[in-house]
């Protein structure tokens, strides 16, 4: 354990680096991936007005009544539409002839999962009814997001079996990504969709953590892919997934951007635009107690300034 000077000396560096590094933490490009939230209460956060968030999307075609309209929409067809619902296209076109501003929607949600939220359809029957749900829309100046496949394999090839069926009848506008892993396996994994589908040359990165990690670590991926977004020209979007509480969070407490009593946490302050908050979520003690000396107060403060 560090004397009791070490810890005030580290608090009080990444404080001024915290502050140093204010400017770097604004981006047009983040959105929300909208859940459930635990307490109604929570959602005046994403809403609030010195909030970065731009755009969010539900997994479904029509917006959630209790987010704030000056967050833009996305619609997504999340999977196979069932028998006697409103075609995706149709909605589409409703809420545009009630004033919604749609300039973008999002096709299949993890087509090639079966689990954990995967809408489980194969590229046969999607790309039918992509052509005839999705694909009109692209006449309306709507740009289309490809189906956002999984992040393993199976996803690489059920998008291309789904090109294939699509028989050149498809052109998405931008390829959606997801991602939860360590930053190099994501970085690769961008430059693999990058050099199989070249002709598209927008991305949007939809899901992405690393998952049932240390605070720590958590916190240094989202410095380190924040920064890597925000430099690349091609992604144009990107969307966090960690907007709920520690105690609920699918993808390991430390990857939240609210504590269990919905506070925001470093990095969902960061994500907001706004200073850390300090806010320790469940699962992790704080860092500050694990540091062994001066060089690592000064590694840790360097990770501050990474995004």
């Amino acid at each position: 354990m560090p004397s009791s000077t070490t810890t005030l000396i580290g608090a009080a560096v990444l404080a001024l680096a915290s502050t140093a590094c204010a400017d770097s933490l604004s981006s047009s490009k983040r959105g929300l991936v909208y859940v459930d939230p635990t307490a109604a209460s929570d959602d005046n956060i994403w809403d609030a007005g010195n909030s970065d968030l731009t755009w969010y999307y539900n997994y479904k075609a029509t917006p959630s009544s209790n987010i704030n309209s000056k967050l833009e929409f996305v619609p997504m067809l999340w999977g196979n539409p069932a028998a006697g619902q409103t075609p995706f296209y149709q909605t589409v076109q409703n809420l545009i002839q009630n004033g919604q501003k749609i300039n973008y929607v999002l096709g299949f949600n993890e087509p090639d999962g079966c689990a954990s939220g995967g809408s489980c359809i194969d590229a046969q029957t999607a790309a039918q009814v992509w052509i005839s749900q999705i694909q009109p829309l692209q006449k309306m100046g709507i740009k289309l997001g490809a189906p956002a496949v999984t992040g393993a394999p199976t996803g690489f090839n059920w998008l291309q079996n789904w090109f294939t069926a699509c028989a050149g009848q498809c052109k998405p506008d931008f390829i959606p990504v997801h991602w939860y892993g360590n930053f190099q396996g994501l970085a690769s994994h961008m430059g693999q969709v990058n050099g199989t589908y070249p002709n598209i040359t927008a991305m949007w990165i939809t899901e992405y953590a690393d998952p049932d990690v240390s605070l720590y670590d958590s916190q240094s991926f989202y410095n380190e892919s924040a920064s890597y977004f925000d430099r690349l020209e091609f992604v144009t979007h990107y969307s966090y997934f960690g907007a709920f509480r520690s105690s609920v969070s699918n993808v390991g407490p430390n990857a939240a951007m609210l504590t269990q009593k919905g506070q925001l946490t470093d990095i969902g302050a960061w994500y907001l635009g706004q200073q850390a908050t300090g806010n320790i979520p469940k699962g992790d003690a704080v860092r500050s107690a694990r540091f062994a000396g001066w060089g690592s107060v000064v590694l840790a403060a360097a990770f501050y300034c990474l995004a």
